[in-house]
């Protein structure tokens, strides 16, 4: 198995398309050619899970936080990030990141900490826009089917939790094929009327290129006739953080406790506790601040993330409580999100956990 089965199957579930514009999730050291030896799962890729990969003899190393964030202008060994990447590239160990894709797939990061603390009805808290395309083509009623199945392949016609959809209506078409033209209905220069399906489906923008292949190889045309739209419409698979209910209302003060022991945390941050049962809750892995307005919005009582500064949980406004877990601690499960995946593809192949403490955060108590 070569190290570019393994990510290519981990950008299936969770394309690199939908991370953010500052994140550099995917192959970062390594020969995405070469075979893998083990594979180690990390949240983050320091100087200690190298050489921990080194002695567990892993030549794959998948960290959840790209440990290259920004272009490396010199690799000296002058900074933590420069010695991992110099010891990795030594002992040919390829390093992999899967950040904020899988932070905003809805079977990500988000899902995993809704699943430790017990919410149910889960939803994108705030999903992203412009990450969908559709397409419409003209298809002989005949082979109509036949299209349609091989776009649904392609990964067309998703919507939530329905495959397999499309809109067809029936019409005339109609054409002249010019004398060079080997048409696959009439002749030469004859003008041709054809019932045609108009045929339309939905697909993620980033797998454009593949769909519309799939579609001219099954078109009995010699000149498929399509066209492409961009859509503005939200994709409630796709986004940031995520929202869902307890099985029972809380009050605010079992909620925490509750949290504290569903996530084995030392400490939580939080704002006031306000005089009202929590029932419905919204998360993010990772620095959340940016989503409080969203999670106020969705009709939340609590918000559960991580990296808020002393003058954001002001924001918090007597609407809703922070709870502040960290930001390791509300990623550290990530580890087990991402041996889940890897074991339902590759059962037989043997998956390592790091047993280095990568946070860089302590405690005084």
């Amino acid at each position: 198995m070569k190290v570019s089965e393994v990510t290519q199957y981990l950008e299936s579930i969770a394309p690199r398309a939908y991370q953010e514009a500052y994140d550099n999730s995917g192959l970062l050291t390594g020969n995405p050619e070469q075979e893998v030896t083990g594979m180690l799962i990390t949240l983050d890729c320091i100087e200690a899970v190298v050489e921990e990969a080194i002695q567990k003899k892993c030549n794959l190393i998948i960290a959840h936080h790209p440990i290259i964030f920004k272009g490396l202008k010199k690799i000296t060994g002058s900074n933590y990030v420069e010695r991992t990447v110099l010891k990795a590239i030594k002992n040919d160990i390829a390093i992999y990141a899967i950040h904020t894709n899988l932070d905003n797939v809805h079977t990500g990061v988000n899902r995993k900490i809704a699943e430790k603390i017990g919410l149910r009805n889960l939803k994108i808290l705030a999903p992203k826009s412009n990450t969908l395309t559709k397409l419409v083509t003209f298809i002989p009623k005949a082979n109509a089917d036949a299209v349609l199945e091989a776009l649904y392949k392609a990964g067309a016609g998703q919507v939530g939790d329905y495959k397999n959809c499309s809109f067809r209506v029936t019409g005339m078409g109609t054409f002249m094929p010019t004398e060079k033209a080997n048409p696959h209905i009439g002749k030469p220069l004859q003008q041709e009327e054809v019932e045609e399906v108009r045929a339309e489906v939905i697909f993620p923008s980033h797998l454009e290129a593949r769909v519309v292949q799939a579609m001219k190889s099954a078109h009995p045309y010699e000149e498929a006739a399509y066209y492409l739209t961009p859509l503005a419409n939200e994709n409630q698979e796709v986004g940031s953080g995520m929202v869902g209910e307890l099985e029972k209302p809380l009050q605010p003060d079992e909620f925490l406790k509750h949290l504290k022991a569903a996530m084995d945390l030392k400490v939580i941050r939080h704002t006031e506790v306000l005089d009202k049962p929590i029932k419905k809750v919204a998360v993010c892995g990772g620095s959340g601040s940016f989503l409080l307005s969203a999670a106020i919005r969705s009709g939340a009582q609590a918000f559960v993330t991580a990296d808020f500064k002393y003058h954001e949980f002001f924001d918090a406004d007597n609407q809703i409580v922070i709870a502040d877990i960290g930001h390791y601690e509300s990623e550290v499960y990530t580890k087990e999100l991402i041996g889940d995946i890897l074991k339902e593809k590759f059962p037989t192949f043997a998956v390592n956990f790091s047993g280095t403490i990568t946070n860089p955060v302590r405690y005084f108590t």
